[in-house]
């Protein structure tokens, strides 16, 4: 997925109620001008900051710093395979928006302002935490997801990573078809109103029917996915000031769907099915019938995404364009962080160019975190 690496990330201890660090308003603050000689002299604003954050435990980052941050976490992200395009996050400063009707509005536009078939990555960063005060969040982990249902006999329908949590929106009255995939709807809370349910409308949600271009029979299979990967559970770490509601988005590599999310046991799990209506003897592992069924799942995927005009990109040309990267941001002095289980992609890791290298993990900022209590659904 050409965005930061989401799932399993690794968490930063936080106090919501600790005042900001004033070192590391600075740290970023200095970086941040340097790198953009044209907002002027860093010192008259780090002193501003500093009697802010004298004053009020926190500090207020101005509009291109904000946008620089985000950028700042993209470029930062040890899990994110397309990190050469982090200049071209287009950044939305929704710190204004406090209604969950407000922020529910904004999200949708998010959707529709990533696009439907070219699209652009996109991050919409929401008001601040303030010290020892509650602050809005959305409980989805992407905006759009699939739910999932077990039914008496065990039986998965649809997503089943999304089981519990379909299971506690239900709880608040969402119904849903039963069906493989049906979108789940925002479950957004505010201090103020609590947790509030919202449909997506289908106008911002862009799905790709998947089919194959050779075995007619794929189409058969009823399988689609969503056009836009726009992560929601993240919190977005800028200068020691903390953005728990901040979705952003890329496009999708197609290994992250056919390799992934169609393939894995504990998700759509299509790999034996695939397999079947290929004919191929599943009897014995050696006659590699996994892999053959996983190459044409993710042909499957990349052939309709084409014809279908949304981009996505493939993990052969995502790799080569990790090391341009590298060499980019070696050329600037500046460290990669990278994690080598996650940077590698889940099909062919081998015959890729990232493969054959060490990386750094690091943990620099300004960043992404999954917090470990982030959903009171048990869901990540």
């Amino acid at each position: 997925m050409i965005v930061p690496g989401y799932r399993d990330n690794p968490t930063e201890p936080w106090d919501p109620a600790a005042p900001v660090d004033p070192a590391e308003a600075e740290d970023f603050l200095r970086r941040c001008y340097v790198e953009n000689p044209r907002l002027g002299p860093v010192e008259p604003r780090l002193a501003i900051v500093r009697a802010q954050v004298a004053a009020t435990g926190t500090y207020v980052h101005t509009t291109e710093e904000l946008g620089y941050g985000a950028k700042m976490a993209w470029r930062n992200a040890s899990r994110c395979i397309g990190r050469l395009y982090w200049r071209s996050l287009m950044v939305l400063d929704r710190r204004r928006a406090r209604t969950a009707d407000q922020i529910y509005s904004l999200l949708v536009h998010h959707l529709l302002a990533a696009g439907s078939g070219q699209l652009r990555p996109v991050i919409s960063i929401f008001a601040p935490a303030q010290p020892g005060q509650p602050h809005a969040r959305v409980w989805n982990e992407q905006l759009i997801r699939y739910a999932g249902y077990r039914g008496e006999d065990g039986r998965v329908v649809g997503d089943a990573r999304q089981i519990d949590f379909t299971e506690r929106v239900r709880g608040f009255g969402w119904r849903g078809k039963g069906e493989h995939f049906d979108v789940l709807p925002l479950a957004i809370e505010t201090p103020a109103e609590g947790v509030r349910l919202y449909e997506l409308p289908e106008r911002a949600v862009r799905e790709v029917p998947i089919a194959h271009p050779e075995y007619g029979w794929f189409a058969e299979l009823g399988l689609r996915w969503h056009a836009v990967p726009a992560i929601s559970n993240m919190r977005l770490t800028i200068g020691g000031v903390h953005y728990p509601l901040a979705p952003f988005n890329g496009w999708y590599m197609g290994t992250e769907i056919g390799a992934r999310n169609f393939a894995d046991a504990d998700r759509y799990d299509m790999i034996p099915t695939v397999a079947a209506r290929m004919g191929l003897d599943t009897t014995r592992e050696s006659t590699l019938w996994r892999d053959r069924a996983l190459v044409e799942l993710n042909r499957a995927v990349l052939w309709s995404f084409e014809k279908a005009g949304v981009k996505m990109s493939d993990h052969h040309t995502e790799s080569q364009r990790f090391i341009s990267h590298l060499r980019n941001e070696e050329k600037a002095g500046r460290p990669v962080p990278a994690d080598w289980s996650w940077i590698v992609p889940p099909m062919s890791g081998g015959i890729t160019p990232v493969f054959h290298r060490y990386y750094q993990e690091m943990d620099l900022k300004p960043a992404f975190y999954l917090d470990s209590d982030r959903c009171p659904y048990g869901h990540g």
